[in-house]
């Protein structure tokens, strides 16, 4: 056994020698002795390739996966070497000095690698490294725990009372506190007791993070088509010292790690200790499906026609095609406007209806179609709250609820009516803001001073308001202007916080015949395809399509810029009162480019064109309609789908009058736009 260790020694030098570990190694130690300080432990990291170790050497390949504590001790003995021989730290006296951390690149992907969150049993007894994939639920603040310490024998008489470093304690993968420093450790020579040298105590950050299987989004999403039962259940992990803020609430997650188990009084908790950690991003899918590149060849000849026909057939699984055309238009377009980055464009939707099943389910049925699609259980918070760390530290613990675990997504939280002043209060300053505040009082989590972190909020909300139940808890105005509705129940400054107000097309006592015998027979056989187009493009399909559109990079034409500037200053100046001023928000205008460049997305281009910007302008002004009564700018009551889609003549009278709103919007322009010029060219 002594001449296999030995030779794992000499394997453990050449790599480090072919990895550039040796030198990392040799600088590391020069930081140590120049600092002149006595440490208890000297901490060393290396990076290992497990594929390179195996081809150097198998059995020490096998050791590092199965057996990384024990490894550890081979490259311990190496550095010990190393470090005497070269005189690289004057101060180190013993081996037991050295801490090595192994940090190995990658795993073999072979099942037996792989440790599932949501998998029974958990084997958490084999102090291995095992990979596992996860979302960050809830995130501890950085405390501190023992590196490493020196213990001193009690007895003055005996030798081991002073000079070297005979007893030291180490922080070993899954130990507590308690493990690592203790005060009933004995001396070995005379069993006197043995009491910690605080002065060379070592200190390093710890961080405590709840992770939980990513299928816990399916849970989440209300409806899914997924009918497979599995266990969920929330994961404790360890991030130490560099590794500590590597994370960030509501992000996926892949870590390599030893599972442990920590005992906190009468209670085991299963853990991982992580050894480094690799954000997880979804891949887009580099195709479309056939049926859509098909249907984007037959309308090639108009820019309107295929996002037009998109909206028509959408959802036929949940309402029939050619009902809640403008409604599924915004929704395929707030979908295609998702994304994880900062300071992106953002589409909130506000429906207002008085037939709140039918649009449930449509809601329901849309948010299933991206990864991160939450509908918000009204029992729970919309955003993060802080508790207490339920492992006993005592510190605090800032939990992830709906709108950070819809990260990228869409965040659906239903009826706005129900939610109380300060929800409300609070969901507006996220939709101004996108970001949320979590105060964290120091003197109830043990802390000197009091903490504040911010959370960014990278997701779009969903919501509508039922327009019968509102009515019923308020007293109505009588003053309306033409077009205009009832939201008094809502804030003013929390309706222009959403990017959209929609009114649902049909009132619920006069629902179209079509969706009621679609209601009837899904009622009857809910498995049933009752279209062509459920068939032609599937649930899948959309999903595939969606995932692709929203990763399209679009860039704002010159042209559709001036038509949406053109647009939004001729509306400050219409839309004015004596007392507030303009009854634009300033956030218009960001909505219109958000809006046009998700037209652009869903049409699959790349480019912004007056054609995208017009559709967003029309969208954006029936919204301000609803909100505020007609302007200057008179437009249809359904400006978007004026007509029923029923054949290509249709389309073509959809064209047409487009074409026609689009005159009339530069007209708009000329006469209320302060020196706004737009080259209008004449057919």
């Amino acid at each position: 056994m002594h001449r296999e260790i030995q030779k794992m020694r000499e394997i453990a030098l050449i790599y480090l020698d072919r990895s550039g570990g040796l030198q990392k190694f040799v600088h590391d130690c020069k930081k140590y002795n120049d600092s002149k300080q006595s440490y208890a432990v000297y901490r060393f990291i290396f990076s290992i390739n497990p594929s390179d170790i195996a081809e150097l050497d198998a059995a020490l390949g096998n050791y590092i996966l199965h057996k990384p504590i024990q490894a550890a001790q081979i490259f311990q003995s190496v550095c010990f070497i190393a470090i005497k021989t070269l005189s690289l730290i004057e101060q180190l006296q013993t081996e037991a000095q050295i801490c090595i951390l192994l940090k190995p690149t990658h795993l073999p992907p072979l099942p037996s690698y792989v440790l599932s969150l949501s998998a029974f049993p958990f084997n958490y007894t084999s102090q291995r490294f095992y990979m596992s994939e996860g979302i960050a639920i809830a995130m501890g603040t950085v405390t501190k725990y023992t590196q490493g310490a020196r213990f001193l024998c009690a007895d003055e008489t005996c030798p081991f009372s002073k000079g070297r470093f005979r007893y030291i304690r180490v922080h070993l993968p899954g130990a507590t506190e308690s493990a690592t420093v203790r005060n009933d450790f004995v001396c070995s020579l005379c069993s006197s007791p043995l009491q910690e040298d605080m002065k060379f105590r070592v200190l390093g950050d710890k961080q405590i993070v709840e992770m939980i299987d990513a299928k816990v989004l399916n849970a989440l999403k209300g409806y899914s088509n997924d009918k497979s039962h599995f266990r969920i259940q929330t994961f404790t992990i360890f991030l130490r010292d560099e590794l500590a803020n590597k994370m960030m609430i509501g992000n996926h997650y892949k870590i390599i790690g030893i599972p442990a188990c920590v005992q906190n009084g009468l209670q085991a908790t299963a853990c991982i200790e992580v050894n480094s950690v690799q954000l997880c991003k979804p891949n887009s899918p580099p195709f479309v499906g056939d049926n859509f590149k098909y249907l984007l060849s037959l309308t090639s000849s108009s820019c309107w026609r295929f996002t037009a026909i998109l909206a028509n057939i959408f959802a036929s699984q949940v309402v029939p095609p050619g009902t809640y055309n403008t409604l599924k238009l915004a929704i395929l377009l707030s979908l295609v406007q998702t994304c994880e980055k900062e300071n992106a464009d953002y589409l909130d939707l506000l429906i207002v209806t008085s037939d709140t099943l039918v649009i449930d389910r449509l809601l329901n049925y849309s948010i299933c179609l991206l990864p991160r699609g939450i509908r918000h259980p009204p029992s729970s918070e919309i955003f993060p709250s802080v508790s207490k760390d339920k492992h006993g530290t005592g510190s605090a613990s800032i939990h992830a609820c709906s709108a950070v675990l819809a990260k990228g997504g869409i965040c659906y939280i239903g009826d706005l009516s129900s939610y109380k002043k300060d929800k409300l209060e609070l969901l507006q300053s996220v939709l101004e803001s996108r970001t949320t505040t979590v105060f964290i009082p120091g003197k109830k989590y043990g802390e000197e001073a009091d903490q504040q972190v911010t959370i960014s909020v990278q997701t779009n909300f969903w919501s509508f308001v039922d327009v019968d139940s509102s009515s019923k808890k308020h007293t109505q105005k009588d003053n309306f202007l033409i077009g205009q509705m009832d939201v008094s129940l809502i804030p003013p400054n929390l309706l222009d916080g959403f990017g959209l107000l929609i009114h649902s097309e049909f009132p619920s006592c006069q629902l179209p015949s079509p969706l009621v015998h679609h209601i009837l027979k899904k009622a009857l056989n809910p498995e049933a395809m009752l279209y062509k187009v459920s068939e032609q493009f599937r649930t899948q399909d959309y999903e595939e399509f969606i995932l692709f559109a929203k990763n399209l990079h679009v860039e704002l034409s010159s042209e559709a810029e001036n038509l949406i500037q053109g647009y939004y200053l001729a509306s400050r100046r219409v839309r004015r009162d004596s007392i507030h001023g303009s009854t634009l928000s300033a956030s218009a205008l960001k909505i219109l480019i958000s809006l046009s460049k998700a037209h652009t997305k869903l049409s699959l281009r790349k480019r912004v064109l007056e054609e995208d910007a017009l559709i967003a302008i029309l969208l954006l002004e029936s919204s301000l309609i609803l909100k505020h009564g007609k302007s200057a700018l008179c437009i249809a009551p359904n400006p978007v789908f004026p007509f029923d889609l029923t054949d290509e003549n249709s389309l073509q009278q959809r064209d047409s009058y487009l074409m026609q709103c689009r005159h009339q919007l530069l007209k708009f322009i000329g006469a209320y736009g302060p020196g706004i010029h737009i080259n209008v060219n004449e057919e």
